[in-house]
């Protein structure tokens, strides 16, 4: 048995606490955040038509950020639990590569609907996942560096096809496209923003029921069939539910990168390997990092706004360059 992840009840309890400070965190966080941008607003001015009106937007876009950067995290989190490596994320392994093409297929054929847009994401961050499991395949076994090489260059090959569609679009649908290429928290509509947040709401319920199966999977298949889980059916249903999470993220936002890298690994040095902690723990993490770079992206060179996706890939790039670096293994031991 793993020792690190079986925490004595005092470790288990001062983790949990420390979500609990991070959740209380949240609402100060989302507070600053409304007050800042392009046009500083001041505390007295949010009662103005004009204050509501850009407090509104703002709050639109705080909510987006938060789940969409909650729904990446938990797909990472997932990920990384079932492939036993740190480096194994939605964005690395093509997943979010295959939802944009799948929306941005949508969008061309006129069919970016409330429900119809976070499906078509779905299905092509699907297709992905499948075709790069299929690929890093061999002799019967997943072998983890295929996976990762597989995810790469299938996603390079997704964001090839993205950049076709772009070539071939009519005007007015290259806005949109583009839109999905660089990744944008932009809330274009409230329907959808409620209906991809609720699948993510799921998606994060549903994993973080399967915690205690996680923790038996980060120690083989063949270990968790002896703790008593069911390997094939929990694996299933963990890469259905992190894909709903990364589709629906998607769907709202684009293309954002390396959030589902960099809260897994955090989160997992301060709350430990347990994923009864660990689930929520980067859910509120991955929130707050993406609401917190989105703010620095429309005030940084305001009022020119900077795509969110623009800085999440500044601050994942070097970091993933740093994980490469490390010796592989040891995360989950």
């Amino acid at each position: 048995m793993n020792p690190s992840i079986n925490n004595s009840g005092a470790a288990r309890g001062r983790r949990a606490l420390y979500v609990w400070l991070l959740a209380a965190l949240a609402p100060v966080v989302f507070f600053l955040c409304a007050f800042v941008g392009a046009a500083p607003l001041a505390f007295g001015e949010w009662s103005t038509p004009q204050g509501q009106a850009i407090l509104s937007l703002r709050l639109s876009r705080i909510i987006c950020g938060f789940m969409a950067g909650a729904g990446l995290a938990c797909s990472g989190v997932v990920l990384q639990a079932l492939l036993r490596n740190p480096l194994a994320d939605p964005y690395v392994l093509g997943v979010s590569s295959g939802a944009a093409l799948g929306a941005a297929a949508a969008i061309m054929a006129g069919a970016a609907g409330i429900y119809l847009l976070p499906l078509c994401a779905f299905a092509g961050a699907a297709a992905v996942l499948a075709l790069v499991l299929l690929l890093a395949r061999q002799g019967g076994v997943t072998n983890v560096y295929s996976l990762l090489l597989s995810g790469i260059i299938v996603g390079s090959i997704c964001t090839s096809i993205l950049m076709l569609l772009i070539s071939i679009a009519p005007v007015e649908g290259l806005h949109s496209i583009t839109w999905w290429m660089l990744g944008n928290l932009q809330v274009t509509s409230l329907a959808l923003l409620a209906f991809a947040s609720a699948l993510i709401t799921a998606g994060f319920a549903g994993i973080w029921l399967m915690a205690r199966k996680l923790n038996a999977l980060t120690l083989g298949r063949e270990m968790a069939h002896y703790l008593g889980v069911r390997s094939g059916p929990a694996i299933l249903w963990a890469v259905v539910l992190a894909t709903i999470s990364t589709a629906a993220a998607v769907a709202m936002t684009g293309l954002i990168g390396f959030v589902g890298l960099i809260i897994p690994h955090l989160a997992r040095l301060v709350f430990g390997p347990d994923h009864r902690v660990l689930v929520p723990a980067s859910a509120l993490a991955g929130g707050l990092f993406l609401v917190i770079c989105d703010t620095f992206a429309r005030t940084i060179m305001a009022p020119v706004e900077i795509p969110v996706g623009v800085i999440t890939a500044l601050i994942g790039g070097p970091f993933f360059l740093f994980l490469l670096r490390r010796r592989p293994g040891g995360w989950f031991s």
